[in-house]
C-alpha cells in the first residue's frame, strides 16, 4: 500500500485489476485504492507475474502493508521491506490461502516496525500510531480525547468508523472501563456532542431496488457532514453582468484555441478575479485552527469536479495567482479530465485555500454550497445567460439591454467572516468583472 501524501495513513484496496498468474509490466495499474482524499490506480513496481494477491478486496490497510508479491523475471519475488519473510509464497500457492493473509504478521506490523519502546508509551505516539490524520482532525474539532477510544482497526487503531460511533453513542462508547473522552476542565455545555449523526434505517417496500452507496459517495457523505459540523455557513448572492467577459471571450476564443489547443471558456476569467479580490480580501483565503485564523499567502483553488454516474471530487490549482489566462485554461482543463479518469493523486486534491463550484453548466440558477474543511468560503456559479435589465446611460435615462448574467453565491463562514466581509469580497468581485478590459 503506497504513502500517497503526508496526511495519507491508510487505504481501501477496492479493485483487483490482475488476478493471479497475470503477466505484469512495469508501471501498468494492477489494483485500485481509495483514501479519504482520493480514488487512485496503483502501477506495478516491476515487470513480471503477478504470484499471490495477499490482501482482498474491499479490505483497509496501513500504508507499506504488504498486499500482493510479483515474481520478477529474475525469480525474486517483489515485496515492502516491512514484511516477514515468506517463503512457501509463489505462483503455484493455491488461491485459497489467500483470504487467511491479511489477518497474518505481513501486514500488523508495518505501522510502527522500528519506533523506540519508551516513545510508544508517551501520549502523542499513542495518538499518532493509533488514528489516523483524518480523525485526528474530527477529534481535535469534537474535543474528544482519542487515547480513551478502543480502535477497532488493525493493531488497535481508531478508525473514522470508531470515532462516528463514538459520537452517536453520545460520547460513551460500550466498552468497559473506558474513561471520559473530553478533557478535565472542559465546561459542561460542551461535554454533550452538538449533534447525534446515526443514519435512519428505513424498510424497502416490494420492487425498490437497494443499491449500497459507493466508496466515493460515502466519502462525499461524511466529508459534507464533517462540514456542515463545522463551519457555521451563511451564503450571500449577487448577480454580476459577463458581457464584457462575454464579449473579450468571443474575439479570443478562435485565436486561443488556435495556438493553445484548449477551448476558452468563462471559468478562466472568473478564476482570474476570485485571486485578484482574494489578495484584497484576506480573510475570504483563511482557515480556522482552534482559536486562531491562519492567513493563507497562497492563492490554490479548489474547483469542483462532478464524476460520472455520479461522485464529486475537488482536485486543486495550486498557486494560481501565478498563472495567466492559458495556465489557468491549462491547469483546469487537465485536472478535470485526469479527475473523471481517477488519474489524481491525493496531492493534488489536498491543500485547497479556496473553492469554486460551477452547477451552471447544469441549468442551475443558485444555490447555497457547502464550505469545504480548512476553508473559510467557496464561490458558487450559476447559470450564465442573456437577460433583459435596465441600463442607466451617462445622461440619467433608462433603456432596456440584453446582457449576459449570472448569479454568483458565497457561502462564507461565519466564526470569523462576517456578512459585511463576504458582501465587500463580492461586490469586489463583481466590480472587477464587470469592468474587465
Amino acid at each position: 500500500m503506497p504513502q500517497m501524501g503526508e496526511s495519507i495513513a491508510e487505504g481501501t484496496l477496492s479493485r483487483w485489476l490482475k488476478k493471479v498468474g497475470d503477466e505484469v509490466k512495469r508501471d501498468e495499474p494492477i489494483f485500485e485504492i481509495s483514501t479519504d482524499k482520493v480514488d487512485a490506480e496503483i502501477p506495478a513496481p516491476s515487470a513480471g507475474v503477478l504470484a499471490e494477491i495477499i490482501v482482498q478486496e474491499g479490505t483497509t490497510v496501513p500504508v507499506n502493508a504488504v498486499v500482493a508479491r510479483i515474481e520478477t523475471e529474475k525469480g525474486a519475488a517483489i515485496s515492502a521491506p516491512a514484511a516477514a519473510p515468506a517463503p512457501a509464497a509463489s505462483a503455484s500457492a493455491p488461491a485459497s490461502a489467500a483470504p487467511v493473509a491479511p489477518a497474518s504478521a505481513p501486514i500488523a506490523p508495518a505501522p510502527v516496525p522500528a519506533r523506540p519502546a519508551a516513545a510508544a508509551n508517551s501520549f502523542e505516539e499513542r495518538i499518532r500510531t493509533k488514528s489516523s490524520p483524518l480523525v485526528r482532525r474530527m477529534a481535535a474539532e469534537a474535543g474528544v480525547d482519542l487515547a480513551s477510544l478502543t480502535g477497532s482497526g488493525i493493531a488497535g487503531r481508531v478508525t473514522k468508523r470508531d470515532f462516528v460511533a463514538y459520537v452517536e453513542q453520545g460520547g460513551a462508547r460500550p466498552t468497559p472501563a473506558t474513561p471520559s473522552a473530553m478533557p478535565a476542565g472542559l465546561p459542561a455545555a460542551m461535554s454533550v456532542p452538538v449533534a447525534s449523526h446515526a443514519e435512519p434505517m428505513f424498510t424497502a417496500w416490494p420492487g425498490d431496488v437497494v443499491e449500497p452507496m459507493s466508496k466515493i459517495r460515502r466519502l462525499t457523505a461524511d466529508h459534507m457532514r464533517q462540514a456542515k459540523q463545522v463551519a457555521a455557513h451563511v451564503t450571500s448572492f449577487f448577480e454580476i453582468d459577463l458581457t464584457r467577459v462575454a464579449r473579450m471571450r468571443a474575439q479570443m476564443k478562435a485565436g486561443f484555441e488556435a495556438e493553445t489547443g484548449q477551448k476558452l471558456t468563462y471559468l478562466p476569467f472568473i478564476l482570474r478575479a476570485t485571486v485578484e479580490c482574494l489578495r484584497r480580501h484576506p480573510v475570504m483565503n483563511a482557515t480556522v485552527s482552534g482559536t486562531d485564523v491562519i492567513l493563507r499567502k497562497r492563492y490554490n483553488l479548489g474547483i469542483a469536479v462532478a464524476l460520472e454516474p455520479t461522485g464529486l471530487i475537488v482536485p486543486v490549482v495550486k498557486d494560481a495567482d501565478g498563472l495567466n489566462l492559458t495556465g489557468l485554461t491549462r491547469s483546469v482543463n487537465d485536472l478535470a479530465a485526469r479527475a473523471r479518469g481517477k488519474k489524481l493523486s491525493p496531492m493534488e486534491v489536498q491543500d485547497a485555500t479556496f473553492t469554486i463550484t460551477n452547477p451552471g453548466v447544469f441549468g442551475s440558477l443558485m444555490g447555497t454550497p457547502i464550505i469545504p474543511v480548512g476553508t473559510t468560503a467557496i464561490l458558487g456559479l450559476g447559470a450564465i445567460e442573456k437577460r433583459p435589465k435596465v441600463i442607466t446611460g451617462a445622461d440619467g435615462e433608462d433603456t432596456i439591454a440584453i446582457r449576459t448574467c449570472a448569479y454568483f453565491s458565497c457561502s462564507f463562514d461565519h466564526r470569523v467572516v462576517d456578512g459585511a466581509d463576504a458582501d465587500r469580497f463580492m461586490a469586489d468581485l463583481k466590480q472587477t468583472l464587470e469592468s474587465v478590459e
